[in-house]
Formats: structure tokens, C-alpha cells, sequence
């Protein structure tokens, strides 16, 4: 069932003690015109829990243990899965035509790490395998590729690989017919192709959780800053700026910039789109 914001009232003190709280804990930032937004997101979680308040659930979450099992519910109920194939392809491109054959052109032969550590369904790492794969280079040179996002329920979307209409707005008719079948639930991504993601729940504010594919030497990490504080998306960009090898090559929306924080990074053009490269 699903709870609107009357249902508890958020209060303002509330609101500001949550919000604080998941800025911290998720870098999602709540502006104050945003107060029954996120009411209306957190409502079913308060009562599920047992509370009547949400002051009551402000403090299950800030101080007992027993909340840990509850922020991957939180996740689920804030992030925003709107995505979709071919999403933004100028950069995807990029990758394609120029960072993968100059990663390989001296005979490297350890495989090239890619992340999307935002990936909500998992169109955005298909998309990148789809763009590898006609361009021949998934069955000539290692290839690695890793999708993720803070939502358990996303990612469960991904791994099962099954997509409605709205995922295909963008992506040309022929490459809906070669990599998918259609099912009476949706379309189904070719076996061969979703085997080569490798998916996992990863929070951007863990450091614990980025570590293992922070050291990528690309990531793609759209539209995600859209919804962090300057200092939540600081802190990420850092994260990222001192674990990954140089050169590195960090992706993100055309929505987001970089340019006045100070993260090490540095905005360059590539293959006629526009990345941030550690030197």
C-alpha cells in the first residue's frame, strides 16, 4: 500500500533531522520545497516499520543497529530509475572509438575495467556492451564490465534482463531486433550480451563499497550529481579521483559539471564528447 504524506505528517523538525541523515548516509540532498516529496517516499517505510511518527523513525535510523538491514530499503524507495538504451550516446562513442583502442594500441593485455556505478536497471552498461560488441571488440580484447546502483531492487531488475517500452526510446530498431527477444512480460536481452555485466549493490558514499571498481580506469557515472550536494558529489568525485589509475576517465550527464569543485579532474574533449580526466 502506498502512504501519501498525510498519512504521518512529516514535521519540519522531522524533515530537517532526515534529511541531514541521508544527505550523510546517501548524499541525496532534500531541498525545502522538497518536504512532501519525501513524505510521500518514506511514508510506507515508517509505518512497514512499526512507527507512528517520523521523528520515530528518524531515531530507529540513527541510532539502533538493527537499521543497517533497513537503508537498502531506503534506496529503493528514493532512487530514481529513469534510464533508457542509448542514453546519451556521444560519450559512449567516445569510449568505443577512441579510449578502448588506445588502451590496447601497446599490447596491453589486462583487461579493461568499465564501471557504471550508477546504472538503476542496467541500460546504461548494456548499452556500453551493446556499442563494444558491434564495434568488434568484445570478442577481440578483455573487456570488463560492472554496473551498479544503491538500489537492491534495480539492480534485481537488471539481473533479471527483462525491459519494457519506455527502455527503448531512444535505441534503433535493428539493435532491438538483434540483441532482444520479445516475451509476453517485455523484451529480453540476449543471454550472451547480459552475461557480460557483472552487477552488484554499491552505495557511491561507501568507501568500502566503491573500492573494489573505483580502481576502473573508466566510469560512468550519470546523472547521479543531479540529486547530491556539491559536497556529497565532491566527496564521490575524490573517491573516485584517488583510486583510479592515471589516465583515468571519468563520465558524467551533460547536466552535471565538475568545474568549480575541486577534485582533481580535468575536463577535456574526447572523440567529440566531453570527459574528466585524471592526467
Amino acid at each position: 500500500m502506498k502512504f501519501h504524506a498525510e498519512t504521518l505528517g512529516l514535521s519540519d523538525t522531522a524533515f530537517n533531522l532526515l534529511c541531514d541523515l541521508i544527505h550523510q548516509r546517501t548524499g541525496l540532498f532534500y531541498e525545502n520545497n522538497k518536504q512532501e516529496i519525501l513524505a510521500d517516499k518514506l511514508s510506507a517505510r515508517v509505518v512497514e516499520c512499526g512507527f507512528h511518527s517520523f521523528l520515530d523513525y528518524y531515531y530507529f535510523l540513527k541510532y539502533d543497529p538493527a537499521a543497517a538491514a533497513e537503508w537498502p530499503r531506503i534506496m529503493d524507495a528514493l532512487s530514481v530509475q529513469e534510464t533508457y538504451f542509448w542514453r546519451e550516446m556521444d560519450q559512449v562513442r567516445a569510449l568505443v572509438d577512441v579510449l578502448v583502442p588506445q588502451y590496447f594500441a601497446a599490447g596491453r593485455r589486462d583487461p579493461l575495467r568499465i564501471w557504471s556505478a550508477a546504472c538503476a536497471t542496467g541500460e546504461e552498461p548494456l548499452s556500453i556492451a551493446m556499442a563494444l560488441h558491434e564495434a568488434g571488440w568484445l570478442a577481440r580484447v578483455p573487456i570488463e564490465i560492472y554496473g551498479s546502483d544503491a538500489s537492491p531492487v534495480a539492480i534485481q531488475k537488471a539481473q533479471r534482463g527483462l525491459y519494457r517500452e519506455r527502455s527503448f526510446r531512444a535505441l534503433p530498431a535493428e539493435l532491438r531486433a538483434r540483441y532482444f527477444t520479445a516475451e509476453e512480460e517485455g523484451w529480453r536481452i540476449a543471454p550472451h550480451l547480459h552475461s557480460r555485466i557483472r552487477w552488484a549493490v554499491v552505495n557511491l558514499l561507501a568507501e568500502d563499497e566503491i573500492a573494489p571498481f573505483a580502481s576502473s580506469p573508466v566510469i560512468f557515472c550519470r546523472n547521479v550529481f543531479i540529486y547530491f550536494s556539491p559536497e556529497a558529489t565532491c566527496r564521490v568525485a575524490r573517491a573516485f579521483y584517488e583510486r583510479m589509475p592515471s589516465p583515468g576517465y571519468l563520465f558524467i550527464a551533460a547536466a552535471e559539471s565538475l568545474l568549480r569543485l575541486n577534485t582533481g579532474f580535468e575536463l577535456q574533449q574526447v572523440g567529440g564528447a566531453f570527459v574528466y580526466v585524471k592526467q
